[in-house]
């Protein structure tokens, strides 16, 4: 028999939910996984196992009473940039060391309505914008396979908390691929859904500019279906927020070859990207067995306006950095971080014409995906072109046998965080023994065919 952390969360909310197993079980379970295999991972870094406990007793009384939870007793974590109300979060900052939270991200309050239980806060870098997850007030998360690698960033503690069976699902943030690429490492499934489908009305000031989004990890497809289809709403407080209806019942309904869906593989996404080999040859083999279940697929490079390299945009967040940060930069900058240093730095010389120039690309790179998007129906490409990486590096020093910018790792992501469409990243084998993972792009609003693609891509298994 499978133990609770190595369930669906429709199979653990319906045990829990008929009253054949109590959710303060549960969550015994799972401060037991917490206290014995967090300690080498430093994945969870906030964690009240009273707290938890009497949170699940909670969701107990509720389902006595009747309430329709539909995942109740389902365990998740929280990353260090999110509020969860009562809980000192941080932004893996000192300078936000002592900073409790008012109130609960909407997410987080969500998640609970629904019957969810907050297991603990997971490890992010300083304001969550490196990726690599080494914070300077709780240091290193190490990868849940081998201890001497990173999982990656920003939401690291989140995957590798995940994937060591510490709640089953993890909620983070992704503004250039934060929730996608640590999950491809980790052999996760990671969701960056469309802008504005899940609302974050209240919380820290965001330096991206709208780029960023609610993220969610599970350990497979069907978890990331049903927790979208229970969290995409409309929340007026969400500047962002779109009010449309989004399709419900769909997460059952598996897509076949036969429904002819235009498909593109895209393995350089017309930039010319580097990739590591034997990455490129695991994803070359999962393309392939895609085409023999009877899958078109066709090689196809959407066409980006001039300009669109690693990391078009990062200006934007740079200069996102020294308006929130600026002045504190000046009177506490021994208690930053010194990458974060550097960035808010450079966000300091960015004159206007720059940002101008960042803002006018955007508006090309969504473009570029929508024209792309009026002949196909779903782009695959790489998650990230390399495996995980030595924890002490800050990227890979190479990227296909060249010399990597710090961005290169990254370069896959990002351009999907501009034009506001979902992607998911999905498991897609391994090499040299860490897992890999490819990219699940659809157009802006179609997250239930990401997500039923990526289903396709899971079930090869």
């Amino acid at each position: 028999m499978r133990q609770w952390h190595e369930l669906g969360l429709r199979e653990l909310a319906e045990e829990v939910a008929s009253g054949r197993t109590r959710a303060v079980d549960v969550a015994a379970h799972f401060v037991d996984r917490v206290a014995g295999l967090n300690p080498a991972l430093n994945a969870i870094v906030r964690f009240d196992r009273q707290r938890v406990l009497e949170e699940a007793a909670a969701v107990d009384r509720r389902v006595a009473d009747g309430a329709a939870l539909p995942l109740a007793g389902v365990p998740f974590t929280v990353k260090d940039n999110l509020w969860v109300e009562g809980y000192r979060i941080a932004q893996g900052s000192r300078l936000f060391e002592d900073f409790v939270a008012p109130r609960d991200a909407w997410v987080v309050a969500r998640l609970r309505e629904l019957g969810g239980v907050m297991l603990g806060i997971t490890n992010c870098p300083e304001f969550a914008c490196k990726g690599v997850t080494n914070s300077p007030l709780h240091g290193a998360t190490r990868h849940p396979l081998d201890p001497r690698l990173t999982p990656g960033g920003s939401s690291g503690g989140a995957v590798a908390a995940l994937a060591q069976g510490l709640g089953l699902v993890a909620v983070g943030t992704d503004a250039g691929g934060s929730t996608r690429r640590p999950a491809a490492h980790c052999g996760l499934v990671g969701l960056k859904p469309s802008a504005g489908t899940i609302p974050h009305p209240w919380g820290f000031a965001e330096p991206n500019f709208g780029f960023s989004v609610i993220g969610l990890m599970t350990r497979q497809v069907a978890d990331a279906a049903l927790l979208f289809e229970l969290l995409a709403r409309y929340d007026a407080g969400d500047p962002a927020g779109v009010p449309i209806l989004y399709e419900t019942g769909w997460v059952d309904a598996p897509l076949r070859a036969t429904d002819g869906l235009r498909v593109a593989w895209s393995p350089g996404l017309g930039c010319g990207f580097a990739m590591d080999d034997d990455v490129r040859e695991a994803f070359a083999r999962r393309i392939q067995a895609l085409r023999a279940a009877g899958w078109r697929i066709a090689d196809a490079d959407p066409v980006w306006p001039p300009g669109v390299h690693e990391y078009p945009l990062v200006a934007l967040q740079q200069a996102g950095l020294y308006r929130l940060y600026g002045e504190r930069l000046a009177a506490e900058r021994e208690r930053i971080d010194p990458d974060l240093v550097a960035q808010i730095e450079a966000g300091a010389r960015h004159g206007p014409a720059v940002i101008a120039a960042a803002l006018r690309l955007q508006e090309g790179i969504r473009g570029a995906m929508a024209r792309f998007f009026e002949s196909w129906d779903v782009l695959l490409c790489p998650a990230a072109p390399v495996t995980a990486w030595p924890l002490a590096e800050p990227y890979p020093a190479t990227i296909g046998g060249r010399p990597a910018t710090s961005r290169g790792h990254a370069a896959f992501t990002p351009l999907f965080n501009y034009a506001g469409v979902p992607a998911c990243a999905v498991p897609a084998g391994s090499v040299r023994g860490l897992p890999v993972g490819l990219q699940v792009v659809a157009p802006r609003f179609e997250d239930a065919r990401a997500l039923r693609m990526a289903a396709v891509i899971e079930a090869l298994g």
